[in-house]
């Protein structure tokens, strides 16, 4: 394969007329030979990828991307010649992600879609071949989780969830804190997350139906879910608001929190043994998830976990003291002193990287065919605490998990909710 991407890669620079656009990141922090790189397609060009993805690309040495996908073609051309300033004019475009996964030179995929195409996009990337890297929240359901976890597995893929807030000192510090047993037995974690829908949300106030417009391909941006009337109100960014394509606010910014929780509890691959809560979601024709919520879930020893929606915030605590941040990313806070001084060599010091780390240990993995930061499973586990918690609140009642079997204890009708069906031509077997 490393013949093939060097060949791609000449082609590609020749087809500049123009001098070649040598990133930053190659003067700066050393060079990698263009047959080393990791070469990476990229699905989804929407606001996440431009803000924060294609920044922190552009920093990584051994990414050279090389292919852009979406389904808006306005979107999908200006990210074009966004990654062309740094990769050169060789940098194709496609309206259909099948036609990345079918490039034998692309070695991995970057899937920033909407989320409820996250899935489906990762698991046919990698039943051609391809390492994935996805965005969060990973999944809409947790049937869906599964599949995606048994596929990597059995194609053996490196596989990443694109967990940033893993890579932030506070919070990586926090659960190394957790873990380390300086707060004695673990008692209680809580989680904050916003409540209600993002600013600017309101303007779609009345929603409005009417053509999908020329540049956008509406029956492919929906994909896997259930056919509705095109409207604005339906799609960039406002999809979260939206069972079929999303899960709010608790999937959301769930998919960060949550995962730390996870994470210090030492739960990456498991989960709790109770859910229950109660919430509301607005009485509106269009956007059905939750605005205010209030969860509590049980682990089998004993350890509590309580979201709510509030200003975002973590604290944990233990029965020799107490751990905390106050917003998003905030300083610690903590019972003592003591608790806050660096890991020592014989406490955990937990698998990270620097701030632009959920790409650096992803092309890590993909070179040593090792393990990334947030494999797989680790992200399906981690946003099934999301996907569990909204299916408490639709059936009114406390409910009893297996982790192990991801089904629910004597409870059929909530069962039902674990899974989504998905529009014919786009169920994967």
């Amino acid at each position: 394969m490393a013949q093939t991407r060097r060949t791609f890669l000449r082609a590609m620079l020749a087809a500049s007329a123009a001098p070649l656009v040598v990133p930053p990141r190659v003067l700066g922090r050393g060079w990698t030979a263009p047959s080393e790189r990791v070469t990476v397609g990229c699905i989804g060009t929407g606001s996440h990828f431009m803000g924060r993805n294609l920044p922190c690309m552009k920093l990584v040495p051994d990414i050279q991307l090389v292919s852009v996908c979406d389904v808006d073609a306005e979107r999908m051309e200006q990210a074009r010649q966004a990654v062309a300033q740094s990769y050169g004019a060789g940098v194709t475009a496609h309206g259909d992600f099948r036609e990345i996964l079918a490039k034998r030179e692309v070695d991995a995929v970057m899937v920033t879609t909407a989320d409820h195409w996250h899935v489906m996009v990762s698991i046919l990337a990698a039943r051609a071949g391809k390492d994935v890297m996805c965005e969060k929240p990973l999944t809409t359901n947790v049937a869906d989780g599964r599949q995606l976890v048994e596929t990597i597995r059995q194609t053996g893929r490196v596989f990443q969830t694109a967990s940033e807030n893993r890579t932030i000192p506070e919070y990586r510090q926090m659960c190394e804190i957790a873990r380390s047993g300086r707060l004695g037995k673990l008692r209680q974690v809580k989680v904050g997350l916003p409540g209600g829908y993002w600013p600017g949300t309101q303007k779609f106030s009345p929603v409005v139906y009417g053509e999908p417009p020329p540049t956008l391909n509406y029956d492919m941006w929906l994909g896997p879910a259930p056919y509705k009337p095109y409207t604005p109100a339906r799609t960039h960014f406002v999809f979260r608001w939206i069972s079929d394509t999303s899960g709010g606010m608790l999937c959301d910014w769930g998919a960060h929190l949550l995962d730390l929780a996870q994470w210090a509890l030492n739960r990456e691959k498991s989960g709790p043994v109770k859910v229950e809560g109660y919430g509301w979601k607005p009485v509106h024709e269009l956007y059905d998830t939750l605005t205010d919520f209030h969860l509590r879930y049980e682990y089998a020893d004993g350890v509590e976990l309580c979201v709510d929606a509030c200003e975002p915030m973590l604290r944990i605590e233990g029965d020799a003291g107490w751990i905390h941040s106050q917003g998003w990313r905030g300083p610690l806070q903590s019972s003592s002193r003591r608790l806050l001084e660096p890991v020592g060599p014989g406490e955990v010091q937990l698998k990270s990287e620097r701030v632009d780390g959920e790409h650096v240990s992803f092309v890590k993995a993909v070179k040593s065919r090792a393990s990334a930061y947030a494999p797989a499973e680790v992200g399906h586990r981690s946003i099934t605490l999301a996907h569990i918690g909204n299916i408490a609140v639709a059936c009114g009642r406390p409910l009893r998990w297996n982790p192990q079997a991801e089904r629910f204890v004597d409870a059929p009708d909530a069962d039902k909710l674990l899974a989504r069906e998905k529009r014919a031509k786009w169920n994967l077997v």
